[in-house]
């Protein structure tokens, strides 16, 4: 049997649960990254409550999941939409595609990721995890706000990470062709994740004006803990690790409880630019509050993206 106070570690390990029962009912959820891990398991609980489109790379395993959750649930509208955030022009067809198809999006989960990979670039020779993690999203965020705005009240959701404390945004060498450290590049990209929801939250409010009950688009960015999951696939010491430690590691179920959160929770209606962890407000790392290299960071994206965005 298993013991009393392995059982409690366990309890720790699985961390929060969104309690929320809210419906999505006549609701729109995009999700990137939704065919594995923690994406397919948000994709999972948010289809019980409205339609889901799982954006992706991989769209066999994506139509693999779609269908599964679909059985699973009962809920037809899983759909699966092409998606690659390595490649500006897989996200602006994306884009083009769901503002054709959609005419409401009420919740994008911005989930996808890559982590600990070798040196390489991305289509437009931004740096992988800088460019997947954080560019991607920024371009796909743009893209898609304008029916956010027609939607409203609606959600950005940045899934962040612990490691953005271990982050600092280099702009002499933001794409690491002087020096490169794949566990650091994550902690960067990871950081801008959070720079970049502060900075999104800040001009959101400026822009749109409160009404009575809430906030009309609110974006928070959460980690989601340390999840038994495919993201340490480039790492072989890390998938070593991971399996030793399997037990102190949530599970991918686990692990979206705070993604479903931050997309659901009543309580978090005017609630923007925060931080979260199993399903309760986190610590920021001081450079995740710097609203200076917010801003930089805000500028120097748009350019790489060759975008307007004010």
């Amino acid at each position: 049997p298993v013991s009393a106070a392995a059982l409690s570690c366990r309890r720790y390990v699985a961390g929060g649960q969104c309690k929320s029962t809210a419906k999505l009912d006549g609701k729109v959820v995009v999700i990137t990254g939704a065919n594995t891990g923690i994406g397919k398991e948000t994709a999972r609980d948010l289809a019980r409550r409205g339609k889901v489109i799982l954006a992706c790379r991989d769209t066999a395993k994506a139509e693999a999941a779609a269908s599964e959750i679909q059985a699973e649930t009962g809920n037809q509208q899983v759909i699966v939409k092409k998606l690659d955030l390595a490649n500006t022009k897989s996200i602006r067809e994306f884009a083009e595609k769901f503002l054709a198809e959609e005419k409401e999006l009420h919740i994008l989960i911005n989930n996808a990721g890559v982590m600990l990979c070798p040196y390489s670039k991305t289509a437009d020779g931004f740096e992988m995890q800088l460019g997947v993690n954080h560019l991607g999203h920024f371009l796909l965020t743009f893209l898609l706000l304008e029916r956010l705005k027609q939607s409203a009240p609606a959600r950005i959701v940045n899934v962040s990470s612990l490691a953005h404390h271990g982050g600092r945004i280099r702009f002499h060498d933001l794409h690491g062709e002087k020096s490169y450290n794949r566990g650091l590049a994550y902690c960067h990209s990871k950081l801008a994740n959070v720079l970049f929801t502060r900075e999104l939250a800040r001009r959101l409010q400026g822009k749109f004006q409160r009404t009575r009950q809430y906030l009309l688009i609110t974006a928070n960015a959460l980690h989601p803990g340390s999840v038994h999951s495919e993201l340490v696939r480039h790492s072989f010491v890390m998938k070593w690790l991971w399996k030793i430690f399997s037990f102190f590691l949530k599970t991918p179920w686990e692990g979206a409880q705070t993604s479903v959160y931050c997309a659901v929770a009543e309580e978090l209606d005017s609630v923007t630019g925060q931080y979260f962890s199993d399903c309760q407000p986190a610590y920021v790392s001081p450079r995740g509050r710097d609203d200076k290299t917010a801003k930089k960071l805000w500028s120097v994206s748009c350019e790489l993206l060759g975008i307007q965005w004010d």
